[in-house]
């Protein structure tokens, strides 16, 4: 058995260049020996845990979806506003939602303290996100690297024949 406790976990910082996103976030399954890169799923663990922490008037990222990725919230203090396709939704402690592949969202925190929240998720190998906003795609590049892209729709066939 391979054991953490939280208190003891570092939290690593993780900002915009201009702070419009900025979050906090303990990488638990890390810290249980997941391995990012393992093509092993005993490695990989089935699922990630990370218990985030955003501040007052912060969002986590862009508003995005998941080509594969499912993700559990359960949210421990602070107020946030998470955003969908049916618009903003208002979330408090002990609230839990869920986001499977292909459902954009976006957390932000929405009150004066930290908006604080439990994500697990099930990392497929090859998710890719596509963020609405702004028309651009984050696919897997080499390593556990991701490439920016934004280009238009395009026939399957183009350049091809």
């Amino acid at each position: 058995m391979r054991k953490v406790n939280l208190a003891g976990l570092e939290e690593q910082e993780r900002q915009s260049p201009k702070g419009k996103f900025n979050k906090f976030v303990k990488d638990v399954s890390i810290a249980l020996g997941r391995d990012r890169e393992s093509l092993d799923l005993a490695k990989r663990h089935p699922f990630d845990l990370a218990m985030v922490r955003i501040p007052k008037g912060k969002s986590y990222c862009p508003y995005h979806s998941h080509g594969a990725e499912s993700e559990l919230y359960l949210v421990i203090s602070g107020r946030g506003s998470v955003r969908d396709k049916n618009g903003t939704t208002e979330v408090t402690a002990g609230d839990a939602f869920f986001f499977g592949p292909g459902e954009a969202h976006q957390l932000t925190n929405a009150g004066e303290e930290d908006f604080a929240y439990y994500v697990i998720a099930d990392n497929p190998r090859g998710d890719s996100c596509y963020y609405p906003d702004s028309g651009k795609w984050a696919v897997p590049w080499e390593g556990s690297d991701e490439a920016i892209v934004k280009g238009n729709v395009a026939d399957y066939y183009e350049g091809e024949e």
